[in-house]
């Protein structure tokens, strides 16, 4: 389960003044490849202004490698890794975390499950042991289960009341029906009672393996002392696991609304259609665009229509989302139930007129700079470092990639803009809304 750090205190400053001196922030950034004894691999930012090691890693398989009838058993396994492993049960493992000043926190996504430590230097000797039984021998025991599987049940128990929940469940059961996208990662009130700790050891012993791994080590740790910990922490985790193979997707109903009434206030939309691969030419013009769309925050299109001409929401946005088999492109608000309609109304607008029409020079121009620019933020903790690092090595984009980035950026033409703007605008958006929408029904694609 995920604690809160009790000792353990970054200083944002002194990473800023390390990481961001200079422009770019890429440029003062050396990534280290780290081979271990035993053959395991890292990336290494080896920073010494500060006593800390950040370890961020992954494997792949996530909530997709859930039994189809059992959505929840990655979250399971997720949240009870550090309740008890080796010889120290639940209680005693988390005295330990908190006596070393450990920060050990574990999360499965629909790909990837993933896992990240943060320790003192003086420690890591200790704080390294406890990741090492964590990952290779976690406990499970009955009370741990029983404690955790009720948690969860009462969170999805709080769920089934929060619009947002709602919609957002509603939208990929509906996007992915009858692949692992659809199903729940966090699990249902129906699959996490018949989840039991032989199906956690069974996911543990297919998923945690070597053969996936992927590190991102930020801090005072140099080459030659972290491959000999890369073997004690990982080095006897099984070399290959058994995963369920799984198809490409798209987004399916594109063009549907789905409207499910719900006694609160406000109203929360959620929209998604097709979006564009990582690796795809056009993911980074298409980056770019939806900047301008809605990435931006205060200066996008959808936020002045939305927010700041019409003040129908405190919020709203889009994004891309990639994962290893679909890409979407999403966008979302909250509004007052009587605005919903509306709200949806210029969001689709302005998605149909981005995509007819492309960003503006001007705006294309202002995008690229702020893009570049505010990239150094990134890179003012060591935690962000490590992410950085680590979803760079599972999207493949090559330990040079902080480098190239802003170049990528600063290559985007208005024809490259134009074009994938067109392509998000294209695919159509499948649409699920939940409260009590004045104006607003289901409809079927076309209709």
């Amino acid at each position: 389960m995920i604690r809160p750090l009790r000792c353990l205190i970054t200083s944002a400053a002194a990473l800023i003044a390390v990481w961001a001196a200079a422009q770019p922030a890429a440029a003062a950034t050396t990534i280290q490849r780290v081979v271990s004894p035993g053959g395991i691999e890292a990336w290494l930012v080896n920073e010494p202004s500060l006593p800390l090691i950040a370890l961020n890693f992954a494997f792949i398989g996530g909530s997709a490698e859930d039994p189809a009838d059992k959505p929840g058993v990655a979250y399971m396994v997720s949240s009870l890794l550090d309740d008890g492993a080796g010889e120290l049960d639940a209680k005693a493992f988390h005295q330990q975390l908190e006596e070393n000043a450990v920060e050990l926190r574990f999360s499965a996504t629909q790909d990837y499950f993933f896992g990240s430590i943060r320790l003192l230097r003086d420690r890591q000797a200790q704080s390294f042991d406890l990741l090492r039984l964590a990952i290779n021998q976690p406990r499970f025991d009955a009370d741990a289960v029983g404690r955790v599987r009720d948690q969860i049940l009462a969170g999805l128990r709080r769920e089934t009341t929060d619009p947002g929940s709602i919609a957002s469940r509603a939208w990929w059961r509906t996007a992915f029906a009858g692949h692992p996208y659809g199903r729940p990662t966090g699990g249902s009130l129906t699959s996490i009672p018949t989840i039991t700790a032989d199906d956690l050891r069974t996911y543990a012993r297919q998923v945690v393996t070597r053969d996936t791994l992927k590190i991102a080590v930020v801090g005072d740790i140099d080459a030659a002392a972290l491959g000999p910990i890369l073997d004690r922490v990982f080095g006897s985790l099984p070399a290959t696991g058994t995963r369920v193979g799984m198809p490409d997707a798209a987004v399916r109903d594109s063009g549907r609304r789905i409207v499910t009434q719900l006694n609160v206030p406000q109203a929360v939309v959620w929209l998604g259609g097709a979006g564009i691969m990582r690796k795809d030419p056009d993911f980074m013009p298409a980056f770019v665009v939806n900047h301008i769309l809605g990435g931006g925050s205060f200066t996008s299109r959808l936020y002045d229509e939305v927010r700041e001409k019409r003040g129908l929401a405190y919020g709203v946005y889009s994004y891309l989302l990639t994962l290893r088999h679909a890409a979407m492109f999403m966008a979302s608000t909250q509004t007052q139930a009587d605005s919903a309609r509306e709200a949806l109304e210029l969001i689709e607008a302005q998605i149909r007129r981005m995509g007819d029409e492309g960003p503006t020079e001007a705006e294309l121009a202002k995008a690229k700079a702020y893009l570049k620019g505010s990239y150094a933020l990134n890179f003012d903790t060591s935690t962000k470092i490590a992410s950085i690092l680590l979803q760079n090595q599972l999207d493949d984009l090559g330990i040079n990639y902080i480098e190239k980035r802003n170049g990528l950026i600063d290559a985007v033409t208005i024809e490259d803009a134009r074009r994938a703007a067109k392509r998000l605008a294209d695919g159509g958006m499948l649409v699920t809304v939940v409260g009590q929408p004045k104006g607003l029904a289901s409809k079927e694609p076309g209709g």
